[in-house]
Formats: C-alpha cells, sequence, structure tokens
C-alpha cells in the first residue's frame, strides 16, 4: 500500500498546508481518505479523480469534507467526463447525501433540486468491514464532538489505521492493534482545559500506538497554531517505535 499525504493541518488551513486528505493505492485501486479544504488541487497532482475507486469521510466536519464541492463540480462539470463514469462509492457518515448537498448548493431553491445520487453512491459507514476491490476496510465508531469512525485499511497482509478525529478510547486500541502504520490525529500538546472529545495530544497518540503494538505512528492533524516540533517531541518520548509528523507530499509505504 502507499499513502500519499495531501494535507495535515487540523481545524483550519496553515500557510501553504491543507487541511485533512490522503490518497490510498493499493492493488490497483485509489482511495481518497478525507477531503479538506485544499485537498482537492493536491489530489489532481497525484491522481486523475475519474479514475478514483471510492472516498472515505471519517466524519463532516469543514476540515475533513470541505473539498467535497470541489470534487462534485469536477465530477459532473468537466468536458471531458467520461460518458460511462460509474457513480463514485462515497463511505461516509448517514447524513452524509443532505450535509454535503447542502454545503455545494448555492441557494435553497438549488438545494431543493440537487441530488447528489447521481453522482455519487452513498453507503452509511457503521461497525464491520467492507471492501473495495481486493482492499479491506474495516470501520470502528470514534469519541468526537460528531458522529465520527476510524477505518483499519488492509491489503496482501499489511495495514494501517486512520483515526480520524477523535480522543483516546478502548475502541481505537482494538482497532489499530499490531498496525504497521498508525496516522494519529495530534492536535496539540495537552488536553487538559480542552472541551472533551475533541481531539489526542502527541504524548496520547503515543500511548495508544504503545498500547496496541504499531510499528509506524504518523502524526497528523496538527493545529496550524500548535508547537509541531513539540507535539512530536511529546509523542516521541514515550513511543519506542518510529514516529514522524505528517507533511504534504509526504509518502508511505506499508
Amino acid at each position: 500500500m502507499q499513502l500519499t499525504v495531501l494535507g495535515c493541518s487540523g481545524s483550519a488551513p496553515g500557510p501553504d498546508l491543507p487541511t485533512s486528505g490522503y490518497l490510498l493505492e493499493a492493488g490497483g485501486v485509489r482511495i481518497a481518505v478525507e477531503l479538506g479544504g485544499g485537498v482537492f488541487g493536491a489530489l489532481q497532482r497525484c491522481c486523475d479523480p475519474f479514475r478514483l475507486d471510492a472516498v472515505l469521510l471519517s466524519h463532516l466536519h469543514l476540515d475533513h469534507c470541505g473539498d467535497f464541492s470541489s470534487l462534485t463540480t469536477y465530477l459532473r462539470e468537466h468536458p471531458d467526463r467520461p460518458a460511462a463514469h460509474r457513480r463514485l462509492p462515497v463511505f461516509a457518515p448517514a447524513h452524509a447525501p443532505s450535509r454535503l448537498a447542502a454545503a455545494h448548493a448555492a441557494s435553497e431553491e438549488e438545494l431543493a433540486t440537487l441530488r447528489l445520487e447521481d453522482t455519487f453512491d452513498f453507503v452509511p459507514l457503521r461497525a464491520g468491514r467492507f471492501t473495495v476491490g481486493p482492499v479491506s476496510i474495516e470501520v470502528a465508531p470514534m469519541r468526537h464532538i460528531c458522529e465520527a469512525y476510524a477505518f483499519r485499511i488492509t491489503h496482501d497482509g499489511t495495514s494501517l489505521v486512520f483515526t480520524g478525529d477523535t480522543v483516546p478510547c478502548p475502541e481505537l486500541v482494538d482497532l489499530a492493534r499490531g498496525a504497521d502504520l498508525l496516522l494519529a490525529d495530534a492536535a496539540w500538546r495537552e488536553q487538559a482545559g480542552r472541551a472533551n472529545y475533541l481531539h489526542m495530544s502527541g504524548r496520547e497518540t503515543s500511548v495508544v500506538a504503545t498500547e496496541a503494538g504499531v510499528d509506524r505512528l504518523v502524526l497528523t492533524h496538527v493545529l496550524p497554531w500548535s508547537d509541531r516540533d513539540g507535539v512530536l517531541a511529546d509523542a516521541a518520548e514515550d513511543y519506542a517505535g518510529t514516529v514522524t509528523l505528517a507533511e504534504p507530499g509526504a509518502v508511505y509505504v506499508v
């Protein structure tokens, strides 16, 4: 499997730093994981959007799905749109069709008639497992301030886990157990004083990775005003494996 970081800023973009977005390639399939602000432009440098096989959206905060509207416009309006282009599968929370239509429509009148289902095949996420070609994806609900999920993506005996947005929880440890790579939400240095059910700190990601026995830890979703080097140092202090900060354009082979 190959994972390309398209964007990795948390909550809001940073200078030249899109929010959450990744391209997963394995077994001949291409899966977009999140489509946050600025991500669609980066995606086009790596992949023809018409060749995507699926989209995974862990939850529907705009820093994870804001560029879905750009994908929608591209697939519906591009003059070279393939005549036989199939509906693109989108695995997302159950209210995604209405939520994403509302984000895309320019007026209430347009929203009343807009149906994204002519372009996308929406599949509601729930705990369990599904496949995209030869790639297996296990889904577990996480603890965030809205409906949110993490994914364990497996192909040819290797696996990576993407936490989405969550605080540490047993469900995440169970999902990540023995994974080759954990791509973990690490918004800030300390949780103290923060609202419950938002994000993990760097140190908290290292605890999860250690308990789950993960080989590699990649920190993502660091807020643009957070101390990135401090977040990394906090995670590295208590984690015996390899830990790095996600950067746009970084490629991880799993």
